[in-house]
């Protein structure tokens, strides 16, 4: 079918169910049911351009992420509650939310550069609705509802960086979507492993005021400060207790490392570069578990913004 020819219309009656399946399951997102029909055509192209022959509307309804695709048009419609719910949306085998999945790419393709790892999570969001260069489709414009978005806009996020990773200083288009370029290779995997079972293991001794410590400081934007006025003690207590968990971290992790023949020169410069994606994919550092644990203390935080830090 060629770019001209447009594709037959959806069947209306099926087209309403999907209409108020969704309402019903999103109320607070409302996509006015015109936009609703033009974004239905235009992403049945964009699977079209795609697909091999045979496509039709009952083959594009039957695989459709109904939510995930009304919740992305809604998004590029610019409804704000849309976007509550994106930020909201969950993804990942320790059920992490979608920020901080990316944050966790970022953590791997920029070790230890901290000013990296937020710049390239925020500017993959602003592309979301605006596109990298002229002429050039926006990242949600792309998604076609045939498969779920979180894992989608990861993996578009992926293969992004590790193409600008490759190809610098030249920055390219998106590449395809489907298949997800690998993330760069460890020098090691011997070492990873040892680490993230050391780690792990000393994660086990934390107590939970050392927890919440290490959360605020990993998982959020928070200085010393912030912290002791959030937990009531004083700036001196929480930096004390910051350096004490700081030296139980590199002495446990270290020494078991290298009980098991590290002989590498930089071993603390390679436990807090492992430490990070190991920090945020940790259900105990969840966003979750540090509310609860917050929560069991009278406490709160409301609109912090989250950012990886070293200790």
């Amino acid at each position: 079918m060629s770019e001209l020819t447009s594709p037959p219309a959806p069947p209306t009656a099926r087209s309403a169910l999907l209409y108020h399946y969704c309402r019903l399951q999103l109320p607070s997102v409302v996509l006015p049911k015109r936009r609703f029909s033009e974004h239905l055509v235009r992403t049945y192209k964009i699977f079209e351009a795609k697909t091999p022959e045979g496509l039709n509307w009952d083959s594009y309804f039957n695989a459709l992420y109904a939510i995930d695709w009304y919740l992305c048009c809604a998004c590029l419609e610019n409804d704000g509650r849309a976007w509550e719910a994106l930020f909201a949306t969950r993804t990942g085998r320790s059920d992490c939310l979608l920020i901080d999945a990316l944050r966790a790419r970022a953590v791997r393709l920029y070790p230890r550069d901290d000013e990296k790892q937020e710049g390239a999570v925020a500017e993959f969001w602003s592309h979301l609705l605006v596109s990298e260069s002229p002429g050039s489709v926006p990242i949600l414009a792309r998604y076609d509802g045939q498969r779920p978005l979180a894992p989608w806009l990861i993996r578009v996020f992926q293969n992004w960086h590790v193409s600008m990773l490759r190809s610098h200083p030249n920055v390219q288009a998106l590449p395809e979507d489907d298949i997800a370029l690998p993330l760069p290779e460890r020098t090691d995997a011997r070492w990873h492993d040892a680490f993230i079972g050391a780690a792990l293991d000393w994660l086990g001794t934390l107590n939970e005021q050392e927890t919440m410590l290490l959360g605020l400081r990993w998982r959020y934007r928070m200085s010393q400060r912030d912290i002791s006025h959030v937990l009531d003690v004083h700036e001196g207590t929480i930096s004390r207790q910051t350096d004490k968990l700081r030296d139980r971290c590199l002495e446990q992790i270290g020494k078991r490392l290298t009980s098991e023949g590290w002989t590498g020169d930089d071993i603390e410069g390679f436990i807090l570069t492992e430490l990070g994606s190991l920090l945020i994919d940790d259900p105990r550092l969840s966003a979750d578990h540090l509310t609860a644990m917050l929560a069991r203390r009278g406490k709160s935080l409301v609109g912090q913004a989250s950012r990886p830090v070293l200790l």
